[in-house]
This record gives structure tokens, sequence and C-alpha cells, in this order.
């Protein structure tokens, strides 16, 4: 590395973020410019480590040390080069990724690892900025013609590998905009959709087509997709929510949280909402079931609609803060972590109500039941869990008596996590092989039971991330191209 000591001689550093006070009023990205100083000391901190850690715990198998290094040599245009060799879109996981690149950083032992993360993001921002990233179509076009059905990340990674390959590509969305959860599921203050937008646009410029309103299976038949191409590829992801089966969740003001944060992605879009579909937050209380990314992005977006109280009830314990035994490094470490939306939460809450002694995220919460007044939800009851180990080691949860307890809600939005993909359309139409869990069964080059017939992302995987639905698209891409050519120079991801 260009600097073999600068681990021990920098201490980790990312961006602000804007005041608390001053965010919520907007639908803006939240972190303040970063110094090119500061960032080019933030590369140096990547150890010679001998074997880098960091490759294997990213999904893409990202070369990270050395587009480190390239960016403490200030040799940007190199560096990005370096990135997009296996991340297609570097703006979508340098800002929402979780980044398990870092957990997996030999630095992470001992010390707070590498800010992997912020320096991709800033790669691929000084790329756009400077203009480096443009068209670059195939030079020879094969003749074969694959359907990509679905415009999330996997679709879009899928379709713009195909594309390299020289093949003709048309990504068919059900939306009436392209880019799934990037789009509809990820709210504007973690991507703008200006970022998502540019990236669409020069992928049309390199020849893919895109075809918006196309509900395959509903409005577009399958079977028209399998005369028309040599090949389709199913990247649907997993929309098929978890719902809640207690009295009262019938009330109105009940909702699923991608149902939410779709409708708030639109009205930041311009788009009118009719006023008796209006979720609004402001001036409600407000609950929100499940403690993951979901649930803090509705906690987001219920503050900056102006809310009058949120909580976030998770129904397993509250995770520990740091590592314990059962999470050893490099593995991903179940802990406790406060996103922009909780920061946000906790600093509203303290101004509000001073020495309150209330929490905005709670755990061992289990909903018994709504109430409500004429048809509508006004109270949610709930009683806290005891947790313990079973003889087999597994958790086990038990009501603690006494516990019960009723709050006001007037809103309540269900982020419990997906269950699999939905199976009306494509999936039973083509008799699709599903997993245990209803996800797509494939095999190893990304084929389902139906010849010629793909699938990748989370409708192959089940819920996941962004970053693992883009390898997931890379690597079905490989798949398509040797079906269709015998051979592929595509890449092939190795995970370890």
């Amino acid at each position: 590395m260009g600097k073999p000591t600068g681990f021990k001689e920098i201490a980790r550093e990312t961006p602000k973020r804007r005041p608390v006070e001053l965010r919520v009023l907007d639908w803006n990205e939240i972190y303040l410019d970063f110094e090119e100083k500061k960032l080019r000391d933030q590369g140096a901190r990547c150890m010679d480590c001998g074997v880098p850690f960091c490759n294997s715990g990213c999904p893409l198998g990202n070369i990270i040390p050395e587009w480190n290094d390239l960016v403490y040599k200030g040799r940007f245009r190199d560096a990005i080069e370096m990135l997009h060799k296996t991340n297609n879109f570097p703006e979508f996981t340098g800002r929402v990724c979780p980044a398990p690149c870092e957990e997996s950083c030999v630095l992470g032992i001992n010390e707070k690892p590498v800010t992997i993360k912020l320096v991709e993001q800033s790669i691929i921002d000084r790329a756009w900025k400077e203009g480096w990233i443009k068209p670059d179509p195939p030079a020879t076009r094969t003749g074969k013609k694959v359907a990509v059905v679905g415009s999330g990340p996997a679709g879009l990674a899928c379709a713009a590998q195909l594309n390299k390959a020289g093949h003709l590509v048309s990504v068919f969305e059900r939306a009436d905009r392209i880019g799934g959860l990037l789009t509809y599921g990820i709210p504007s203050f973690k991507l703008e959709k200006r970022i998502v937008d540019r990236r669409v646009d020069l992928m049309k410029a390199e020849g893919i087509q895109f075809v918006t309103n196309a509900n395959v299976g509903v409005n577009v038949k399958v079977e028209d997709l399998g005369r028309e191409f040599d090949a389709i590829v199913l990247c649907g992801g997993a929309t098929k929510a978890r719902d809640l089966n207690v009295p009262g969740r019938e009330l109105k003001g009940i909702y699923l949280a991608i149902d939410y944060l779709t409708q708030q992605n639109r009205r930041n879009q311009g788009d009118p909402i009719p006023a008796d579909q209006l979720i609004d937050a402001k001036g409600k209380h407000v609950i929100i079931l499940g403690g993951g990314d979901t649930g803090a992005d509705c906690l987001g977006t219920a503050l900056r609609q102006g809310c009058a109280s949120v909580s976030q009830f998770e129904l397993l314990p509250e995770p520990p803060k740091e590592r314990t035994a059962d999470m050893p490094w490099p593995t991903w470490p179940m802990i406790l972590r406060i996103s922009s939306a909780h920061e946000e939460s906790i600093v509203l809450q303290d101004r509000k109500d001073k020495g309150s002694a209330a929490k905005s995220r709670d755990y061992s919460i289990n909903t018994r039941k709504f109430s409500g007044v004429e048809a509508v939800v006004k109270k949610i009851h709930g009683v806290r869990l005891e947790w313990s180990k079973g003889a087999d080691g597994r958790l086990g949860m038990k009501e603690a008596p006494g516990t019960e307890f009723e709050m006001p809600c007037d809103l309540c939005f269900l982020a419990m996590g997906f269950v699999s993909p939905e199976h009306t359309g494509p999936v039973d139409q083509l008799k699709l092989e599903k997993d245990p869990r209803g996800n797509v069964k494939v095999s190893d080059n990304y084929m389902t039971s139906a010849p010629g017939v793909f699938s990748a992302g989370d409708m192959r995987r089940g819920q996941s991330l962004v970053v693992w639905a883009i390898s997931e698209g890379r690597q079905a891409a490989r798949g398509v191209d040797e079906y269709l050519m015998g051979t592929s120079d595509l890449p092939k991801i190795r995970l370890f």
C-alpha cells in the first residue's frame, strides 16, 4: 500500500450529517461534502493485510484494497475503472449498503475499520462530476434478445451485463418508473431519485430498452415474451409482505410499510395522490412494527411529515452494542445500529420532552390487538416478552406477566419483512419450481425449471440487500450468456 503506517496514524472519519432540525424539513440526502484531503487520508488507512477479507465480505467481490490505494494517491480516474470492474452501480451501494465489507475489514479486529463505503461513493460521485461516466455501447451485437422482468437492482445489473455482452436487452417494469426498490422503496433522504434516473439514462444511451407499465403475466403475456426473446430473466423481487393476523388489523390507518414508502416517493416526484388515499403522519401518533431498515425508513418519513409522536417496536430482544462470542469476526454481527432516522428521533424527542424516559425504539414487544372508533384505529394493545434459550439452543418467548399496555395509535406501519416473491404471474404461469420458502428455485447457472427462463435477486434469494441483488443480477447474466453463446467472457463472482 502507498502508506503502510496509515492505519496507525489516521483515525476513522466520516462526513458530517446536516443538523437534524434542518434535514427533517426536506427530503434531500443528509450528508455534507467531505474534503478530498480527508478522503485520501481515509484511503491511506487500508492496510497491507495480506488476506483482504473485505473482498469476500462484499457480495460483489469488490477489489477494495486497490481502489483505496488509488484514492490515497489521488488517482480517481483509475479508481472508478477498478470499481466498475465488479460493481455496476457504486452510487447505489455507496449510499444504501450496510457495508458488510467494513465488518470484514482486518483493521476492524481491534480498531475502527476502513471507511470503505465512503470511499466507494466518493469515487463514483467524483467520476460523475468530472464527466468520466459516458455511454459505452458494445461494439458488436450478437443478435440474441433477452427480456429482463423487473427493474430493481438485480434487473438493472443483469441488463447492464447482458448489454455489455452484445445482446439486445429489454427491461419490463410494471410500475410507471424504472428502478423498482431503488425508486419506490428507499426514501429520497437515503437515495435521491436523480441518482437512479441518471444511471438509467446512461443505460438507455448504451442501447437497453425500458418498457414501463408492463406487468408481465397480466397486460404482457409470458408466452409472447417466450416467442419474441431468446431468454427471459425474472427479477421481480420478494414483494409479498409479511402481514399481522391480530384483532383490529382491518381498521383504517394500518398499512404495509412498503405502501407508505412508495406513496411518499411518488409525492416527492410530483404525483398527485387522491385525498381519500393519502397516508400522512402529520399531527398523528405513529407506531411502526418491525425494527429493521424498512421500519427505520418509515421512522424518517413520519418525522419529515410532522408526526406528533412515533415509536418503533421490535418483537426480538435488543441486540448487543458490540460483537459477542456468537458473532466472531469477520462474520456479519447482529449488533445495535443507529440509523440517521433513529438519530433524528432521539434528537427531536429530547427537544420535545426534556427529561422524558420515553423511547422511540423498543424491543421484546408483541402486538395483541388494535382498537378504534368508527372503523379507524386509535390504540395499539401490546405486551412485553421474555426471551430465553431452550435445550436446543434456540430462543423462545413468553409474555411477561403484568406488562400489558396500550398506546395511542393513529397510524400503524407493518415493517416486518417480506416472505417471498408474488407467485401470481410468471411464477405460476410457467409452473416454476420453488424452494421451501416460496422463492424461485434455480440451477447453478441461475436457470429455473423452465428452459431459457432465469431468475435472480430477491425473487430467487429471498429478501436481502441491494448489494446482493446486484451480485445476483451479474451472476445470472453470465448464466444467460453461457446459455445463448455456449461460453461467456462476463466475470464470475467467486464468493467464499
